[in-house]
């Protein structure tokens, strides 16, 4: 059975924000460009952002970052299906890593609770919470 995924959940209340804080996580080559460390090009970092796309991403063109947007609203409530579709869609080919962006920390605890009962319990291994502190824009 393969380790679980290193997951991570990412809060702020901006995209460029949060995904600032993941591309801040990720290890970096010579080149500066962000290379996951000990990840293969078949295990890349996967990240699910709950948002539209923001045109100064981070992670727009970074390599080895698989990026997923879904739409934004809750996504341990009103969101809770799409999310279980893209993680069990993603966690089919597990990455190396995965940062859960959300815009809205209100719900962190159920969404924790929801990723740590099965069938996620033993699919990922979940860090401590990240909150994005606001990037000047």
């Amino acid at each position: 059975m393969p380790s679980p995924v290193i997951a991570t959940l990412v809060t702020g209340r901006r995209a460029l924000d949060r995904e600032s804080a993941i591309a801040a996580r990720l290890p970096v080559t010579g080149t500066g460009a962000p290379s996951p460390a000990g990840a293969q090009s078949d295990a890349p970092v996967a990240v699910i952002i709950e948002g539209l796309a923001d045109p100064l991403s981070p992670l727009a063109d970074a390599p080895g970052v698989q990026v997923h947007r879904i739409a934004p609203g809750c996504l341990c409530c009103a969101g809770n299906v799409v999310l279980r579709v893209t993680l069990n869609r993603l966690l089919r080919r597990p990455p190396a890593q995965l940062y859960i962006s959300l815009a809205d920390a209100t719900h962190v605890g159920q969404l924790r609770a929801m990723l740590s009962a099965p069938p996620y319990d033993t699919l990922l291994s979940l860090c401590d919470d990240v909150a994005a502190p606001a990037v000047a824009s």
